[in-house]
């Protein structure tokens, strides 16, 4: 008799156990798949900023890079939401070494000139720092379930130079020019990314010159547009 009761507790304590186990199952809060999900990325990119149409005397020495950041909102299109328009806001920091000289004369006119090695120039370079807005058409491989995909998007890029300097130094002086009137402070950019997951390789050419064509070298303008390359990580 006492084990038929010691079988019958724990065949109650058997099946109570297996209750409480279906009901957590079936209270537990199901996977949904996002139909309506979006790219939505934070976005920074390294690159190496090569100039071009350029006069014949000018030339890049050192290193010219540079860094952008910032975040795009995704708005998806077609019902498979692998295409979508892009739409951001960063920030963009460059830096260009060469032996473009950019001074100022005692009645406020610009000076441009290239540097000789008479000048003993042990640093020559011209910083940008730009707000700026990418404008996208994206198309992807991506699905609701699917984070690692491939990309193509291309598109234009608008910004705006907030803050320049351009400084030279060698062992006797050091000077720093913060006022350049012919700099076109407003930029246009074709832009191009590619690649799968966080890595993307990245491309940009700017559409107007950094100068206006009032910058000149001894009556030849200067010009000058970047041609950017480089690695561009989006993170979601």
């Amino acid at each position: 008799m006492r084990i038929i009761i010691l079988t019958l507790l724990f065949l109650s304590s058997f099946y109570k156990s297996k209750a409480q186990d279906s009901n957590k199952y079936n209270n537990a809060i199901p996977n949904v798949v996002d139909s309506l999900y979006r790219e939505d990325q934070f976005y920074i990119g390294l690159t190496f900023n090569l100039i071009t149409n350029q006069p014949e005397s000018y030339s890049q020495n050192g290193f010219s890079g540079g860094l952008h950041f910032g975040f795009i909102r995704d708005m998806p299109f077609n019902k498979r939401r692998n295409l979508a328009i892009g739409v951001g806001l960063g920030h963009s920091l460059n830096t260009y070494n060469s032996n473009l000289f950019i001074g100022e004369e005692p009645s406020g006119e610009t000076i441009f000139r290239t540097l000789g090695s008479s000048d003993n120039a042990d640093r020559n370079r011209f910083n940008t720092n730009l707000i700026e807005m990418p404008i996208q058409f994206r198309w992807r491989t991506s699905s609701p379930m699917n984070y690692s995909f491939w990309r193509i998007y291309g598109g234009v890029k608008l910004s705006y130079i907030y803050y320049y300097r351009a400084v030279f130094e060698n062992k006797d002086i050091s000077i720093t020019q913060t006022e350049i009137p012919e700099l076109n402070r407003m930029r246009y950019a074709a832009i191009l990314t590619l690649g799968n997951g966080s890595f993307n390789a990245f491309f940009q050419y700017d559409l107007n010159t950094l100068f206006d064509k009032n910058a000149m070298i001894n009556l030849d303008r200067i010009n000058l547009q970047t041609l950017k390359f480089g690695i561009e990580f989006y993170i979601l």
